[in-house]
């Protein structure tokens, strides 16, 4: 879904992480704003918790700031020479562009941003100068940037306009952009050349201008096919290929109602087409069709979902990443024999991401788990020499301190088997019953994962239990599980997110009297949801930019989502229609009188998927009930957290608030100002 993407928890970069990869290969809309999630109830488990402690002999809790000290990084893209890596980190409080020497020798600062978040898209195929994407205060309205020699140019500096990189050319002497600069409802794909970036005026060739508002998927290394998707819900779409040299279209789909294809990337020949499908399956597999022939073969499937999939420069090899039990899955298969290729153990994390570098020798892994943030190695396939570039996490933190991610499941109440993510604090047990936290994710459509979030390791690490909860309408389990809750949206998904306390009962260690909600986005909604639909079942909530008013987030959606506007009427409900009815049923602040519980917001003033007069609304509404309300906007924050001294602040009063009126120390106390 769009409103909130995310990976572990609400923080912006991972939006900014998931754009930086679907910028290159579509993803289902529902499986693409965000990934998994973990539960259990009494009948299966994937791992049973225990009731009884085990704290490690030196277990400490640490303070925030030492979670943030932690070096987060995204992406590594490889120089056309191998020599070095170019990522993004937050080193220095916000995000800037670094480049890492392949060989270990050292780590380069490229950027120096003190204001916007700057994201590494790549080097330049033939010389040292750098790609990166940046907005303006988190409006998402993303420039293009080129960078070299101490010099900074917007290639895409058409006021409001939004870009996205979409490859370079198979010469390198050009590079491909989509842009809404022509019309903020449709993204066109536009060339330009690489020589003529230094020009005052830069003049672009449009290769494909999307009258249709379909949305681009690939575009073939001849720049004859383009392949495009047409979104029909948010689960389902048909696929296109627009052949410019006969200026004709060519519905690929073969017309099953309830499936959904997405294009990945065309051979290097392009004659084949490499696409997701889930025609006739639960679950996305990867396809091949060829254009002129129209013959398709399955290339990969397994029993979960296929989430992307990628060729080698030179096709040696082929990268699948699956959606597997709440982590990212990495396959890389040799084209030449189809086996698969063996990666290395590394000890402390599963390999989430890998990138090949254009000579196929090399490959960047990112390695990471929910105890430990994410750090770069580079293998050599030749000779088998596996390097650790980064080395992220804070020395003061013991990752023996922190807590596994259990992969778990629990009934919901029809019977339902609700997947779901438990952290069960180290100091919890029979005898010293800790709170409860029911985690949701944003989405809709979204999923809580098996990786590395601040905030809820510091929370469990503080004596929270937490449950993320990947309700019914969560990626990652199925067609079916994933279209539960279109048009039922705060129903059964709801009650999926209350029938998790029942999980938090059978492990014994939580406090039944101390359990809140919590959420970003459309988890943010749940909580609103939960505290004014179903009282007396939560004693906090804690809603992290989310939708209170559906009337208003639909109707006032920017104008680069057109293209899936309808798809997203089609699941929620169009605003304009009957179904306004059933918008202001479900919507929180029709029904704010009902909320007689603490409750914390968190807004961005730039936000421009949940606008801030929802949160002011909601806020006014419940403080009107004498109910205390804490209220953080931060004046330079879109839609989730990109500066460190911002999550910092946020998250930290998280906490106060939760220790205030969820652990006990005050229950009833003065309606917060």
């Amino acid at each position: 879904m769009i409103f909130f993407n995310e990976m572990p928890g609400p923080a912006c970069c991972h939006r900014q992480t998931l754009d930086i990869i679907f910028e290159k290969r579509s993803i289902p809309l529902k499986m693409k704003y965000s990934i998994y999630i973990i539960l259990f109830i009494g009948v299966l488990s994937c791992s049973q918790p225990t009731n009884e402690s085990n704290i490690p002999a030196d277990f400490t809790t640490y303070e925030l700031s030492q979670f943030y000290e932690n070096e987060k990084i995204l992406g590594g893209d490889f120089s056309t020479d191998d020599k070095n890596l170019l990522i993004t980190s937050k080193k220095t409080g916000i995000y800037n562009v670094f480049g890492i020497a392949v060989d270990g020798s050292g780590i380069t600062q490229l950027t120096t941003s003190e204001v916007e978040s700057y994201f590494a898209v790549g080097y330049f195929p033939n010389d040292s100068r750098i790609l990166y994407s940046s907005d303006q205060g988190g409006n998402e309205n993303n420039h293009l940037f080129v960078f070299g020699e101490g010099r900074t140019k917007d290639i895409t500096p058409q006021e409001g306009s939004k870009n996205h990189f979409f490859g370079w050319s198979r010469d390198d002497k050009s590079l491909y952009i989509r842009s809404n600069g022509r019309d903020s409802r449709f993204f066109d794909l536009n060339k330009l050349t690489i020589s003529q970036l230094n020009d005052e005026v830069i003049i672009g060739e449009t290769l494909y201008q999307n009258n249709n508002g379909f949305s681009m998927g690939a575009i073939s290394a001849n720049e004859r096919f383009v392949a495009l998707v047409e979104n029909i819900t948010t689960s389902v779409s048909n696929m296109h290929i627009y052949d410019r040299d006969s200026q004709k279209f060519a519905k690929i789909s073969q017309g099953e109602d309830d499936s959904s294809e997405f294009p990945q990337y065309f051979s290097n020949d392009s004659m084949e087409l490499y696409y997701l499908t889930n025609e006739g399956s639960e679950f996305t597999y990867l396809m091949k069709y060829n254009p002129e022939s129209e013959e398709r073969v399955k290339v990969y499937e397994t029993n979960w979902d296929v989430m992307y999939a990628f060729h080698s420069y030179n096709e040696k090899y082929r990268v699948v990443g699956v959606n597997e039990e709440a982590r990212t899955a990495i396959h890389i298969f040799e084209l030449s024999t189809g086996k698969e290729v063996a990666l290395p153990e590394i000890d402390g994390g599963d390999i989430i991401s890998a990138s090949i570098s254009r000579s196929e020798k090399l490959i960047r892994l990112t390695v990471g788990s929910a105890k430990s943030s994410n750090n770069l190695y580079v293998y050599n396939f030749e000779t088998g020499e596996l390097r650790q570039l980064t080395n992220t996490l804070n020395p003061e933190i013991n990752s023996d301190h922190l807590v596994e991610a259990q992969a778990v499941r629990f009934k919901s109440f029809d019977g339902t088997e609700i997947p779901a993510i438990y952290y069960q604090p180290h100091l919890a047990s029979s005898k010293n019953r800790v709170p409860g936290l029911i985690w949701v994710h944003g989405g809709p459509g979204g999923q809580s994962r098996r990786t590395y979030f601040e905030l809820i390791q510091y929370l469990v690490n503080e004596g929270y239990a937490i449950l993320a909860v990947n309700n019914r309408g969560s990626s990652g389990y199925g067609k079916s599980f994933n279209r539960m809750d279109d048009l039922k949206h705060g129903e059964g998904d709801l009650q999926d997110c209350v029938e998790g306390k029942k999980f938090f009962e059978s492990t014994g260690v939580v406090d039944m009297e101390k359990v809140g909600i919590i959420g970003g986005s459309y988890g943010g909604y749940m909580v609103m949801a939960a505290l004014a639909f179903q009282p007396e079942e939560f004693d906090v909530g804690v809603n992290i930019f989310g939708v209170t008013n559906w009337l208003r987030t639909l109707k006032s959606v920017p104008p680069h989502w057109e293209s899936f506007r309808k798809a997203l009427y089609e699941e929620l409900g169009d605003p304009g229609t009957e179904d306004s009815v059933r918008l202001i049923k479900i919507s929180p602040l029709f029904h704010a009188s009902n909320v007689t519980k603490p409750l914390m917001v968190l807004q961005g003033a730039n936000d421009v998927r949940v606008l801030q007069v929802e949160s002011d609304e909601i806020v006014e509404a419940v403080r009107a009930n004498g109910v205390p309300v804490e209220y953080v906007i931060f004046d330079d924050e879109g839609h989730g957290f990109r500066k460190k001294e911002n999550e910092l602040e946020g998250y930290g009063k998280i906490r106060e608030f939760l220790d205030k009126y969820l652990k006990g120390i005050a229950k009833d106390v003065e309606q917060t100002d």
